[in-house]
């Protein structure tokens, strides 16, 4: 089993930066892909970030290239969002996954562990 517990979110103003982090539990945290999605109120969830169990592979929506990076921290069983250039439209709920697969994956569906979310808010 795998916990997941988002930080980081709250009020910006456009062009600002925020950086999310998720700490997580369990063992064998390398072995999981990690993920950041995030969700706006009346949209679907939408994958925002990815990175592989290692941390040598990233990948990134095209909404977010160049803006937001993704990183972890194997020894602290860690995973980071930073996100800066930050516009209105990036105004949701932002949660971190887990799957059990070194690889990235880019669908929500192939996630099998979810944190609560926390909230960022990009005011123009």
């Amino acid at each position: 089993q795998v916990q997941l517990i988002e930080s980081g979110g709250g009020l910006v103003q456009a062009g600002g930066s925020l950086k999310l982090a998720c700490t997580t539990s369990g063992r064998s945290f390398i072995s999981y892909g990690m993920g950041w999605f995030r969700q706006a109120p009346g949209k679907e969830r939408e994958f925002v970030a990815g990175i592989s169990g290692s941390g040598g592979s990233t990948d990134y929506a095209d909404s977010v290239k160049g803006r937001f990076t993704v990183s972890r921290d194997n020894a602290k069983n860690m995973v980071y969002l930073q996100m800066k250039s930050l516009k209105p439209e990036d105004t949701a709920v932002y949660y971190c996954a887990a799957h059990t697969a070194m690889w990235i994956a880019t669908m929500s569906a192939q996630y099998d562990y979810w944190g609560q979310g926390t909230q960022v808010t990009v005011s123009s």
